[in-house]
């Protein structure tokens, strides 16, 4: 056996976060051990922006959540209303992606204008469930069909979720068309368990969790027990997938900057 030799432990303890973090509130807490909210993160597109408009337009609880984990917590809910019909035929790409363009531009342009003021952001996003053979499934209309619905994704092993995200910003310059605008779609496969019963199927249908979701389940909650394991970002499948949207947010707000830089040299020429 080699001599092998380990340097001790430092006699110093770690540092404590006590005096950085603030205290969460309304959870049950242990002398020893006491919940602390994270620090909101520091980056400086994250930063130009607090305590600016930013709407959501969407009135999904599991986005606003989502976008609070990145430390926009204060945001304008302002869902579109305008009917969302565009035909299945449309590949799911398609689909989702022009849903979620739809859903921000009508917002903004709702917006733009408003009394109190233009948003410095507008994030919109579209999830679709597809199954196997390429349908886009839509939540279930009643109990029987939510029970058919998941059984159909069990039974044909894998599906697909597609979330489109669109990210808008006004321009400083008055640049035609006068906002910036980026999107994305990302792809999720999602893999019921085999030993899905439908005993266990019936149970979770009658929770009443799924019957308002596309697809007819939900995998940050009670869903999760039906999936056996997925391919790609789970927050995805929850509806708004973080790291491509913060992406999104830092290239819209950018596009902003370069066109300022663009028009202050074109001005500088003339």
């Amino acid at each position: 056996m080699s001599d092998v030799k380990y340097t001790s432990a430092p006699v110093e303890p770690p540092p404590r976060y006590e005096t950085t973090a603030p205290l969460l509130t309304n959870f049950p807490t242990a002398k020893s051990s006491i919940l602390r909210a994270p620090l909101p993160l520091d980056l400086p597109f994250l930063t130009s922006i607090r305590g600016r408009k930013i709407i959501l337009a969407s009135a999904s609880l599991r986005r606003r959540q989502l976008l609070a984990q990145i430390g926009l917590s204060d945001l304008s809910i302002i869902p579109s209303t305008v009917p969302e019909a565009f035909p299945k035929t449309l590949s799911p790409f398609e689909y989702v992606l022009q849903t979620a363009t739809q859903k921000a531009m009508t917002v903004y342009k709702a917006q733009i204008n408003s009394p109190d003021g233009e948003p410095a952001l507008v994030i919109a996003a579209d999830t679709v469930v597809v199954s196997r053979g390429g349908q886009i499934l839509e939540k279930p209309r009643s109990e029987t069909d939510h029970i058919a619905m998941l059984k159909g994704l069990r039974d044909s092993v894998s599906h697909k979720v597609y979330t489109a995200v669109v990210v808008m910003a006004p321009l400083s310059s008055a640049r035609d068309p006068g906002y910036a605008v980026e999107s994305t779609v990302e792809e999720t496969t999602v893999k019921f368990g085999k030993d899905v019963s439908d005993e266990l199927i019936l149970s979770y249908v009658r929770t009443r969790e799924g019957a308002d979701k596309a697809g007819g389940y939900g995998i940050q909650g009670i869903g999760a027990i039906l999936v056996d394991r997925i391919e790609g970002s789970f927050d995805n499948v929850v509806g708004l997938p973080l790291k491509p949207t913060l992406a999104l947010i830092e290239k819209v707000l950018q596009d902003d900057e370069d066109l300022v830089d663009e028009f202050a040299e074109a001005q500088d020429e003339e």
